[in-house]
């Protein structure tokens, strides 16, 4: 039997392999079908027809897919999609197009410390000072063109010797303490160039130090190998002379008319060994520019070549009246062993490492004699620089053999050293105020204070740098910090905070000396020329100067931390060369700006490997 199919026709499918006969029956069955009354069909219920034709009382529900072409995708997964771009664009993408188009407000940089502050002015007092042809740039409004003449007479130098820095308040050009200025300079750049850099003070302060080395270069012939003099001084004059010079006249740099005698050095080992550590220490902070890096150490070894001349041991002032009075000095061993440290440090070669650590050097020196006068860093007496920067070598590259032993000793006597800055041992007196008084209460003090700070301050970041939070003194362990607010402490006295209230900086804070023992300064830079005793009006006045030399550091109060601000006492009112430099060194090292960090490697880069090179491998075995 069929099925019943209610739209006609039986649900079997026939094969093709069908009769004629069963075709034409199945015809005429649909024919009759088809011609059936409509009354006689076979009615369905709800139930069927709605299988059928669906509920047509219902609406059409819209397809909810999408066909995007390459994917197929729900409505409602389309509508929150584009529901999550819009909300995308407000929370990301339209924050982000503010940003960018919006002009951008740098946040305002911290305020520089006092430190900073004070170094900014203490580099220009090095611009009041220059001699000789001064750039059209020089800071300095009321300074020009002076000392054009010097050194004319001197057949062996082309142009003279112009150039250079003024020492003090007066005219006169002295090398010994210029060459320590510079090497002070020097170090304090090689070891804080981010700081420099920091304060925007880079620049500048190198080219300060090149015024100074270029300078130098003049006084000694050194293009050459071996020399026999060095031109020691310019200008100057006796105690006690009435005849016209650079302390019998008050003059102004730039009027100078009378004679500038040269003093000439036929042997000089403190001189030409501090000379070779300031052109030493100079040719690493020029190593960018190789050239002049070069000319420096050739120069450097040929003035050292000469400090340690068998023939020329006799101090470069001994009975020279124009020097002796003024910048005597009391020995050479000390340079020997600065120099000779310079010169291992900008060279590598081992010849200067092994003289610096001689046992004969440290014994003629009488380095570890630990006497206290000798714990005191000046013009005049390296010894406790030197054993600080031998002192550098051990603690970060450890050579070890054959230099281990004296240098460990050095290390030693540096720590003493800085034990004898604390207030706490009694080894120097201390005013009242807060004062050491590294020169025994003796006129000046602050260029030694200032010194001693930065030593301080230098063997602290030595310290930092290697992860040591002290150093013993005795049976006492001092902690870094002690250490650096001993540093602070006598930089803050020179600052500001001291019975005075003053300011010992001329320029910093608001009181500060008026009257500096200074000839430029004093006279009115009025386009008029005062005589030799002319000027002698403007010494005396009690007005203030009419030129403000900012960043003099003056030579400071008596032991009971008095200060008399006239300007013919230049126990108090006279800044010098040497001074500011240890000022300069002492500030950049205690400034935060740039970090409390050094840098460890770059004095370094001219020392070669301390230990054997490991060997090539062996060449390939060839039967």
């Amino acid at each position: 039997m069929h099925a019943r199919n209610h739209w006609g026709g039986s649900f079997e499918i026939n094969g093709g392999d069908s009769s004629a006969a069963e075709d034409d029956q199945r015809s005429r069955e649909w024919d009759r079908a088809a011609l059936q009354p409509p009354q006689q069909h076979h009615e369905l219920d709800e139930t069927q027809q709605s299988w059928l034709l669906g509920n047509h009382n219902q609406r059409p529900q819209k397809n909810k897919y999408v066909d995007l072409g390459c994917v197929v995708c729900s409505r409602k997964a389309l509508k929150w999609t584009g529901w999550a771009f819009v909300a995308a664009f407000f929370l990301i993408a339209l924050p982000v197009i503010i940003v960018k188009t919006v002009p951008r407000h740098k946040p305002r940089p911290p305020p520089p410390d006092n430190y900073t502050v004070a170094l900014h002015k203490a580099l220009l007092f090095f611009n009041a000072q220059k001699s000789g042809k001064l750039p059209k740039n020089n800071p300095i409004p009321w300074r020009g063109n002076s000392g054009l003449q010097d050194g004319n007479a001197t057949t062996d130098v082309k142009g003279g010797l112009v150039g250079g820095y003024y020492d003090a308040g007066d005219n006169t050009k002295f090398h010994f303490p210029m060459a320590f200025a510079m090497s002070m300079l020097s170090w304090s750049v090689i070891e804080y160039s981010h700081k420099y850099e920091a304060v925007g003070e880079y620049n500048h302060a190198r080219d300060l130090i090149k015024w100074g080395t270029d300078y130098l270069l003049l006084t000694f012939n050194s293009s050459a190998t071996k020399i026999d003099k060095i031109y020691s001084q310019v200008g100057g004059s006796q105690n006690g002379s009435k005849t016209p010079d650079d302390h019998y006249c008050w003059t102004r740099p730039e009027d100078m008319d009378y004679p500038r005698p040269v003093q000439t050095a036929n042997s000089g080992p403190d001189l030409a060994g501090e000379m070779a550590a300031a052109l030493a220490s100079a040719s690493i902070v020029f190593r960018d520019d190789a050239a002049y890096s070069k000319k420096l150490v050739k120069g450097a070894a040929t003035v050292f070549a000469f400090a340690r001349d068998s023939g020329r041991r006799t101090p470069y002032s001994r009975g020279n009246p124009y020097i002796d009075p003024y910048y005597n000095s009391t020995g050479y061993f000390d340079e020997y062993m600065w120099g000779a440290a310079w010169l291992y440090y900008a060279t590598g070669n081992k010849s200067y490492i092994s003289l610096a650590t001689n046992p004969g050097i440290p014994k003629n020196s009488k380095a570890f004699y630990m006497v206290p006068d000798l714990s005191v860093l000046s013009w005049d007496n390296k010894l406790p620089a030197a054993m600080l920067l031998l002192t550098r070598l051990r603690v970060f590259l450890n050579p070890g053999y054959p230099y281990e032993d004296m240098l460990s000793m050095y290390q030693n006597v540096t720590g003493l050293t800085m034990c004898s800055y604390l207030h706490q041992f009694n080894v120097f007196n201390w005013t009242k105020g807060g004062m050491i008084e590294l020169n025994h209460g003796n006129p000046q003090p602050l260029q030694y204070m200032a010194n001693a700070a930065f030593l301080a301050s230098l063997y602290v970041d030595y310290m930092n740098a290697t992860g040591v939070p002290g150093w013993n003194c005795g049976p006492n362990f001092i902690t870094s910090d002690t250490l650096r607010s001993f540093a602070t402490s006598q930089i803050d006295y020179i600052l500001g905070k001291n019975p005075m209230k003053m300011s010992y900086v001329v320029g910093f804070g608001a009181k500060y000396p008026k009257h500096v023992h200074h000839r430029g300064a004093s006279i009115p830079n009025d386009h008029k020329k005062y005589s030799c005793t002319g000027g002698w009006k403007w010494r005396d006045t009690r007005n203030n100067n009419p030129n403000t030399i900012n960043g003099a550091m003056v030579a400071g109060p008596d032991r009971f931390d008095q200060f008399k601000d006239v300007r013919a006492n230049y126990s108090y009112n006279e800044p010098t060369l040497a001074g500011n430099a240890g000022l300069v060194a002492a500030l950049v090292s205690l400034t935060e700006s740039g970090g409390r960090t050094i840098d460890k490697n770059s004095i370094f880069s001219a020392v070669p490997p301390l230990y054997p090179v490991t060997p090539p491998p062996p060449p390939p075995w060839k039967p």
